[in-house]
């Protein structure tokens, strides 16, 4: 299925950016986003290291954080941390984000809601910036 960005917009800034939807159940993932730049790092179920206890599906726990590289921007993949706008870098609001996500999203037509919260079954990628499996290679 090819995937499609939504355009949403950051509530700060007023500027538009693409982005889409992760559904971690059926990707058998976790993630995490950067504490400096808002990308996201998605984390395969199938490809934790032995190490590392982590539970799929959800955002990672502060356990895991210990466990990653580093962004590319020199900040951290953190539990707490969430998505933050490609233009001027402030956090972006899950509530806020109802107002774009739902209006695009064609499961709102049938019932389906936000989940309002960056630590659910879902995450977003703000512009095409995640990152895949970014383990530390001494845990690997």
């Amino acid at each position: 299925m090819a995937r499609t960005n939504d355009i949403g917009d950051c509530e700060h800034c007023k500027k538009a950016f693409g982005y889409h939807l992760i559904h971690n159940g059926f990707n058998d993932s976790s993630y995490a986003y950067c504490d400096t730049c808002g990308s996201t790092a998605l984390l395969d179920g199938w490809k934790v290291p032995g190490s590392v206890q982590m539970v799929i599906h959800q955002r990672i726990m502060p356990e895991v954080e210990p466990h990653l590289m580093q962004c590319q921007c020199g900040g951290s993949f953190k539990a707490t941390a969430g998505p933050r706008c490609p233009h001027c870098r402030q956090p972006l609001s899950a509530v806020h984000a109802a107002s774009y996500i739902e209006p695009q999203a064609k499961g709102t037509k049938r019932g389906w809601r936000w989940q309002r919260e960056w630590a659910g079954l879902y995450c977003i990628i703000i512009n095409d910036r995640v990152v895949h499996d970014i383990w530390n290679t001494g845990d690997v």
